[in-house]
């Protein structure tokens, strides 16, 4: 991995449209379920992006890989609210966007840090990007006291789940719903821990924001 990634805490707003077309590349075919026509995805996605929870990578001051993550106080997604929805779609469109979303929601447990999505960007796949932001994320998990970190990979992305299986992910149980396969896309959704210890010395920090 080259010297010059930068991986730090917080996507700087300057790259906010980056790391929506991240988000695009990642998840737009899940995403299409709830939201049909491509620029009101891509125009919905990026003014939703709470750029504080997540973690990113930077090259050459571009991004190139975003790790967001949900905890009690919020989540990467979170400005993706039914008022939003409504007040971008309009109200048919809107209450069937809402409806799809519902479907995707996981609630939290105490002293839990969820993942909301990791993407990497396709050119820059191979070099460890993807390992070295759950590295990031599972360090500020330990700093801020969360007993572990949670994420939900579908049956359809089986090398996502091979890298979490290489950084300790364990899964827990699978809930199959094969009748659902024709609207999402995918029948069954893997639930898999992390525990995460007491904060130790790394030989690494993730970068704190500066102020914008």
């Amino acid at each position: 991995m080259s010297e010059n990634v930068l991986f730090r805490l917080g996507v700087p707003e300057a790259l906010r449209s980056e790391a929506a077309e991240l988000y695009e590349q990642a998840f737009g075919a899940k995403f299409a379920v709830a939201v049909r026509d491509t620029d009101a995805r891509r125009r919905i996605i990026t003014s939703s992006l709470v750029l504080a929870n997540a973690v990113c990578a930077i090259e050459n001051e571009g991004l190139i890989g975003v790790a967001g993550f949900k905890t009690t106080d919020g989540s990467l997604t979170g400005g993706l609210t039914v008022r939003r929805l409504f007040s971008q779609l309009g109200v048919l469109h809107g209450l069937w966007a809402t409806l799809i979303f519902g479907l995707y929601e996981r609630s939290l447990k105490p002293g839990e840090l969820l993942l909301d999505g990791i993407s990497v960007r396709p050119e820059q796949r191979g070099r460890g990007i993807g390992g070295r932001l759950l590295d990031e994320l599972r360090q500020y998990a330990r700093e801020h006291g969360y007993k572990s970190i949670r994420l939900d990979v579908i049956d359809t992305n089986p090398r996502a789940r091979q890298l979490y299986e290489r950084k300790g992910f364990v899964a827990t149980r699978t809930e199959h719903f094969a009748y659902l396969r024709w609207l999402l896309g995918f029948g069954a959704s893997t639930t898999m821990i992390l525990q995460v210890y007491a904060a130790a010395s790394t030989t690494h920090q993730t970068e704190k924001p500066a102020a914008e």
